[in-house]
Protein backbone atom coordinates (compact mmCIF):
# COMPACT_ATOMS: atom_id res chain seq x y z
CA UNK A 1 0.00 0.00 0.00
CA UNK A 2 1.32 3.43 -0.95
CA UNK A 3 1.98 5.94 1.81
CA UNK A 4 -0.47 8.86 1.97
CA UNK A 5 0.67 11.82 -0.12
CA UNK A 6 0.81 15.35 1.21
CA UNK A 7 0.91 18.31 -1.16
CA UNK A 8 2.70 21.28 0.43
CA UNK A 9 1.51 24.36 -1.41
CA UNK A 10 3.99 27.24 -1.48
CA UNK A 11 4.10 30.78 -2.86
CA UNK A 12 6.68 33.57 -2.97
CA UNK A 13 7.55 34.33 0.66
CA UNK A 14 6.56 30.93 2.05
CA UNK A 15 9.43 29.80 4.28
CA UNK A 16 8.19 26.79 6.26
CA UNK A 17 7.54 24.40 3.37
CA UNK A 18 10.74 22.35 3.79
CA UNK A 19 10.13 21.82 7.52
CA UNK A 20 6.49 20.92 6.91
CA UNK A 21 7.38 18.42 4.19
CA UNK A 22 9.97 16.88 6.53
CA UNK A 23 7.36 16.58 9.30
CA UNK A 24 4.94 14.71 7.03
CA UNK A 25 7.71 12.37 5.92
CA UNK A 26 8.76 11.74 9.51
CA UNK A 27 5.12 10.82 10.15
CA UNK A 28 5.23 8.20 7.39
CA UNK A 29 3.78 10.16 4.49
CA UNK A 30 5.14 11.20 1.12
CA UNK A 31 5.45 14.97 0.75
CA UNK A 32 5.63 17.04 -2.41
CA UNK A 33 6.30 20.76 -2.42
CA UNK A 34 4.40 22.49 -5.24
CA UNK A 35 4.37 26.16 -6.23
CA UNK A 36 0.89 27.65 -6.44
CA UNK A 37 1.44 28.65 -10.07
CA UNK A 38 2.43 25.09 -11.01
CA UNK A 39 -0.77 23.82 -9.40
CA UNK A 40 -2.80 26.49 -11.20
CA UNK A 41 -1.39 25.26 -14.52
CA UNK A 42 -2.08 21.61 -13.65
CA UNK A 43 -4.74 21.24 -10.92
CA UNK A 44 -4.68 17.48 -11.52
CA UNK A 45 -1.44 17.38 -9.50
CA UNK A 46 -3.64 17.25 -6.41
CA UNK A 47 -5.69 14.29 -7.62
CA UNK A 48 -3.38 11.63 -6.18
CA UNK A 49 -2.83 13.48 -2.88
CA UNK A 50 -4.79 12.88 0.30
CA UNK A 51 -3.51 15.86 2.30
CA UNK A 52 -3.15 19.50 1.30
CA UNK A 53 -1.12 21.80 3.53
CA UNK A 54 -0.57 25.55 3.27
CA UNK A 55 2.50 26.18 5.44
CA UNK A 56 3.71 29.22 7.29
CA UNK A 57 5.79 32.15 6.15
CA UNK A 58 5.17 35.56 4.66
CA UNK A 59 3.45 34.82 1.38
CA UNK A 60 3.90 37.69 -1.08
CA UNK A 61 5.62 39.61 1.70
CA UNK A 62 2.30 39.87 3.58
CA UNK A 63 1.53 42.90 1.43
CA UNK A 64 -1.93 44.39 2.10
CA UNK A 65 -2.49 41.84 4.91
CA UNK A 66 -1.13 38.45 5.92
CA UNK A 67 -2.14 35.78 3.42
CA UNK A 68 -4.40 38.13 1.46
CA UNK A 69 -2.69 37.89 -1.94
CA UNK A 70 -2.11 34.13 -1.64
CA UNK A 71 -5.77 33.65 -0.75
CA UNK A 72 -6.91 35.81 -3.68
CA UNK A 73 -4.75 33.81 -6.08
CA UNK A 74 -6.16 30.55 -4.77
CA UNK A 75 -9.76 31.76 -5.01
CA UNK A 76 -9.45 33.07 -8.55
CA UNK A 77 -7.25 30.36 -10.05
CA UNK A 78 -7.88 27.26 -7.94
CA UNK A 79 -11.15 27.83 -6.10
CA UNK A 80 -13.04 24.95 -7.73
CA UNK A 81 -10.08 22.57 -7.43
CA UNK A 82 -9.70 23.26 -3.70
CA UNK A 83 -13.40 22.80 -3.00
CA UNK A 84 -13.29 19.55 -4.97
CA UNK A 85 -10.31 18.36 -2.92
CA UNK A 86 -12.07 19.20 0.34
CA UNK A 87 -15.39 17.70 -0.69
CA UNK A 88 -13.84 14.40 -1.78
CA UNK A 89 -12.65 13.94 1.81
CA UNK A 90 -9.10 15.22 1.58
CA UNK A 91 -7.46 16.66 4.67
CA UNK A 92 -6.57 20.36 4.60
CA UNK A 93 -4.13 21.94 7.04
CA UNK A 94 -3.19 25.61 7.29
CA UNK A 95 -0.34 26.62 9.58
CA UNK A 96 0.09 30.27 10.64
CA UNK A 97 0.11 32.09 7.27
CA UNK A 98 -1.74 29.05 5.94
CA UNK A 99 -4.46 29.51 8.58
CA UNK A 100 -4.85 33.11 7.43
CA UNK A 101 -5.18 31.87 3.84
CA UNK A 102 -7.81 29.25 4.72
CA UNK A 103 -10.00 31.85 6.42
CA UNK A 104 -9.71 34.35 3.58
CA UNK A 105 -10.47 31.81 0.86
CA UNK A 106 -13.59 30.65 2.70
CA UNK A 107 -12.36 27.06 2.91
CA UNK A 108 -12.71 27.42 6.66
CA UNK A 109 -15.38 29.27 8.69
CA UNK A 110 -17.27 30.79 5.78
CA UNK A 111 -20.87 31.95 6.04
CA UNK A 112 -22.92 29.11 4.47
CA UNK A 113 -25.31 31.59 2.84
CA UNK A 114 -22.96 34.20 1.41
CA UNK A 115 -19.66 32.33 1.35
CA UNK A 116 -18.04 35.32 3.03
CA UNK A 117 -15.41 34.72 5.74
CA UNK A 118 -16.84 34.66 9.25
CA UNK A 119 -13.43 34.98 10.91
CA UNK A 120 -10.12 36.71 10.38
CA UNK A 121 -6.70 36.99 11.99
CA UNK A 122 -6.01 40.59 12.94
CA UNK A 123 -2.89 42.37 14.18
CA UNK A 124 -1.69 41.29 17.61
CA UNK A 125 -3.00 43.58 20.33
CA UNK A 126 0.61 44.38 21.27
CA UNK A 127 1.19 45.80 17.80
CA UNK A 128 4.37 43.73 17.64
CA UNK A 129 5.59 40.55 15.97
CA UNK A 130 5.63 37.75 18.55
CA UNK A 131 8.02 34.79 18.55
CA UNK A 132 7.67 32.53 21.61
CA UNK A 133 6.40 29.21 22.97
CA UNK A 134 2.83 28.83 24.20
CA UNK A 135 0.77 26.31 26.14
CA UNK A 136 -2.26 24.94 24.34
CA UNK A 137 -5.38 23.02 25.35
CA UNK A 138 -7.29 20.69 23.04
CA UNK A 139 -11.08 20.54 23.45
CA UNK A 140 -13.28 17.59 22.41
CA UNK A 141 -13.88 17.96 18.69
CA UNK A 142 -13.97 16.06 15.41
CA UNK A 143 -10.55 17.54 14.48
CA UNK A 144 -8.56 14.73 12.85
CA UNK A 145 -5.20 16.39 13.49
CA UNK A 146 -5.63 16.69 17.28
CA UNK A 147 -6.93 13.18 17.91
CA UNK A 148 -5.76 11.84 21.26
CA UNK A 149 -4.29 15.16 22.43
CA UNK A 150 -5.41 17.09 25.49
CA UNK A 151 -2.60 19.64 25.77
CA UNK A 152 0.68 20.51 24.13
CA UNK A 153 3.29 23.22 23.81
CA UNK A 154 4.28 24.77 20.47
CA UNK A 155 6.05 27.88 19.20
CA UNK A 156 4.25 30.82 17.58
CA UNK A 157 5.75 33.46 15.29
CA UNK A 158 3.37 36.04 13.84
CA UNK A 159 2.33 39.66 13.73
CA UNK A 160 -1.28 39.02 12.71
CA UNK A 161 -2.63 36.12 14.76
CA UNK A 162 -5.49 37.61 16.76
CA UNK A 163 -8.57 35.51 16.02
CA UNK A 164 -11.67 37.67 15.54
CA UNK A 165 -15.21 36.93 14.38
CA UNK A 166 -17.50 39.10 12.30
CA UNK A 167 -20.12 38.32 14.94
CA UNK A 168 -18.41 37.60 18.30
CA UNK A 169 -21.59 35.92 19.53
CA UNK A 170 -20.86 33.09 17.07
CA UNK A 171 -18.01 31.90 19.28
CA UNK A 172 -20.26 29.90 21.58
CA UNK A 173 -21.99 28.07 18.74
CA UNK A 174 -18.61 27.26 17.17
CA UNK A 175 -17.43 25.89 20.50
CA UNK A 176 -20.59 23.81 20.87
CA UNK A 177 -20.02 22.36 17.40
CA UNK A 178 -16.43 21.41 18.28
CA UNK A 179 -15.01 23.87 15.76
CA UNK A 180 -12.70 25.57 18.29
CA UNK A 181 -10.50 22.60 19.17
CA UNK A 182 -7.33 24.48 20.12
CA UNK A 183 -6.97 27.36 22.59
CA UNK A 184 -4.14 29.10 24.41
CA UNK A 185 -3.96 28.01 28.05
CA UNK A 186 -2.14 29.03 31.23
CA UNK A 187 1.50 28.27 32.04
CA UNK A 188 2.76 26.55 35.21
CA UNK A 189 2.33 29.79 37.14
CA UNK A 190 -1.27 30.17 36.07
CA UNK A 191 -0.51 33.07 33.75
CA UNK A 192 -2.39 33.11 30.42
CA UNK A 193 -0.23 32.45 27.37
CA UNK A 194 -2.51 34.04 24.76
CA UNK A 195 0.15 35.90 22.76
CA UNK A 196 -2.03 38.02 20.50
CA UNK A 197 -5.31 38.86 22.25
CA UNK A 198 -7.34 36.28 20.32
CA UNK A 199 -11.07 36.21 21.01
CA UNK A 200 -11.80 33.33 23.37
CA UNK A 201 -8.08 32.42 23.40
CA UNK A 202 -8.62 30.71 20.03
CA UNK A 203 -5.41 29.26 18.58
CA UNK A 204 -6.99 27.01 15.94
CA UNK A 205 -10.31 26.23 14.27
CA UNK A 206 -11.72 23.41 12.17
CA UNK A 207 -14.70 22.76 9.93
CA UNK A 208 -17.65 20.62 11.11
CA UNK A 209 -16.03 17.44 9.74
CA UNK A 210 -12.72 18.07 11.49
CA UNK A 211 -10.87 17.47 8.22
CA UNK A 212 -10.06 21.13 7.53
CA UNK A 213 -7.96 22.67 10.28
CA UNK A 214 -6.06 25.91 10.70
CA UNK A 215 -3.83 26.94 13.60
CA UNK A 216 -1.46 29.77 14.43
CA UNK A 217 1.22 27.73 16.29
CA UNK A 218 3.87 25.84 14.31
CA UNK A 219 3.76 22.06 14.91
CA UNK A 220 6.45 21.49 12.25
CA UNK A 221 8.92 23.33 14.50
CA UNK A 222 8.57 20.80 17.30
CA UNK A 223 8.92 17.31 15.88
CA UNK A 224 12.03 16.46 17.93
CA UNK A 225 12.34 16.88 21.69
CA UNK A 226 15.62 18.78 21.30
CA UNK A 227 13.83 21.57 19.43
CA UNK A 228 12.27 22.68 22.71
CA UNK A 229 14.33 25.40 24.42
CA UNK A 230 13.99 23.67 27.81
CA UNK A 231 14.33 20.04 26.76
CA UNK A 232 17.32 19.29 28.99
CA UNK A 233 16.14 17.63 32.18
CA UNK A 234 12.53 17.67 30.98
CA UNK A 235 12.34 15.63 27.80
CA UNK A 236 13.96 12.47 26.47
CA UNK A 237 16.28 13.67 23.66
CA UNK A 238 15.33 10.63 21.59
CA UNK A 239 11.60 11.31 21.91
CA UNK A 240 9.49 13.02 19.25
CA UNK A 241 8.26 16.54 19.81
CA UNK A 242 4.58 17.15 20.52
CA UNK A 243 4.01 18.71 17.11
CA UNK A 244 4.77 15.47 15.28
CA UNK A 245 1.51 13.98 16.56
CA UNK A 246 -0.53 16.26 14.29
CA UNK A 247 1.25 14.94 11.21
CA UNK A 248 1.05 11.31 12.38
CA UNK A 249 -2.70 11.72 12.92
CA UNK A 250 -3.12 13.11 9.40
CA UNK A 251 -1.14 10.29 7.81
CA UNK A 252 -3.01 7.61 9.80
CA UNK A 253 -6.37 9.12 8.87
CA UNK A 254 -5.60 8.86 5.16
CA UNK A 255 -3.67 5.58 5.10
Amino acid sequence: MLSPRALILRAPGTNCDHETAHAFERAGGLARRVHVRALAERPAIADDCQILCIPGGFSYGDDIASGRIFALELKTRLGDALVKFRDKGGLVLGICNGFQVLLQTGLLLADPTTGMPEAALAHNTSGRFIDRWVRLSCSPSPCVFLKGLSELELPVAHGEGRFVLRDPARLESLRAAGQVPLTYSADDSGRPTNPNGALGDVAGACDPTGRVFGLMPHPERFIDATQHPSWQGRLDPAAPGAGLVLFINAVKATA
